[in-house]
């Protein structure tokens, strides 16, 4: 996997919005942030727009406004990183309209999750490694303190990143396993297997994350995800965070519900593997999103005391 050069001060960083409308005041936020970092945000032409298409999903514009921006994005030499405005939906319309080469020819940090799971996949494709990691609501939010901002910032500029290490779940399963890092949405990329943009192959340490889908939903993907290889040839399992679903009609509270169904259900359907699993790891549609590299060689280590990520330098 090719690793992307470094940000520097002064670096040009695009903001493009590839899958739905984002709300003026998060990119002016997210806008100053960077300033504060010492880049230069360059705004994509079409970041604002809105376009209604099948009900009542809006995305950032068109499928050719926002397939425009992210092709200037990625082609722009001036540009050194891409930062994704939020997630929604409609990126995986743009993913056979993009020919992997020229992200291949252009190696530069791709920054967003959630439905941006599907241009990881592409960046995937394309053999160059990208950074699953909170958008402009955060940057708008937290600014560039914080655990997660100061994080995501080490990444992209190549600093020393120490190992995450998080609390111990009753759930988790002990081991340490070695390989490259990919996942994301869960919904996303399991609609990506079979097709040209799977990122889920043998011998990796998978992440997962999702927000609004039942329990029942979550297990059918895992289904196919076991059905179709995956689950059995995974080196390692993080399991992130599942937000907003329901549990007997009720709207479920992550903190405790979590912990006692839809957690329960991920350590059955995981039982019959002996690879380490660790669960309620800081990633996904929560304020500590911890940002991860995708295709990086990570070590993953489970005990009863603690869990711990680290990254190769």
């Amino acid at each position: 996997m090719i690793k992307p050069a470094a940000l520097r001060r002064g670096d040009r960083v695009a903001i493009i919005s590839p899958s739905g409308t984002i709300l003026p005041e998060r990119v002016d936020g997210a806008c100053k942030a960077l300033r504060q970092w010492g880049f230069e945000p360059v705004v994509g032409q079409h970041v604002l727009c809105q376009h209604r298409s099948w009900g009542a999903v809006n995305t950032g514009g068109t499928d050719d406004d926002r397939l425009a921006d992210l092709l200037w994005a990625i082609t722009d030499p001036s540009v050194k990183a891409i930062l994704c405005s939020r997630g929604g939906y409609g990126t995986v319309r743009l993913l056979e309209r993009v020919d992997a080469s020229l992200i291949s020819q252009n190696p530069k940090w791709l920054i967003g999750f959630s439905d941006i799971s599907a241009l990881h996949a592409l960046w995937h494709r394309a053999g160059v490694m990208s950074l699953h990691a909170s958008m402009a609501k955060q940057l708008t939010d937290h600014g560039t303190t914080g655990e997660v901002s100061e994080a995501m910032h080490a990444f992209i500029t190549a600093s020393a990143m120490p190992p995450y290490a998080v609390a111990p779940h009753p759930f988790n399963r002990s081991g340490e396993a070695s390989g490259m890092l990919v996942g994301g949405n869960l919904a996303v990329l399991s609609a990506l297997v079979g097709t040209p943009y799977n990122l889920l192959k043998p011998g990796c340490i998978l992440f997962i994350e999702d927000v609004g889908e039942e329990i029942y939903r979550v297990e059918r993907l895992l289904h196919q995800l076991r059905l179709a290889g995956v689950l059995p040839s995974l080196k390692g399992l993080i399991v992130g965070q599942f937000t907003r679903y329901h549990l007997d009609g009720a709207l479920a509270d992550t903190a405790t519900d979590a912990h006692h169904h839809l957690y329960s259900m991920i350590a059955h359907m995981v039982a019959p593997y002996a690879y380490p699993v660790a669960f309620d790891f800081p990633i996904g549609h929560v304020d500590r999103n911890l940002p991860l590299p995708e295709g990086t060689t990570a070590h993953l280590q489970v005990s009863p005391s603690t869990t711990t990520l680290t990254f190769t330098p």
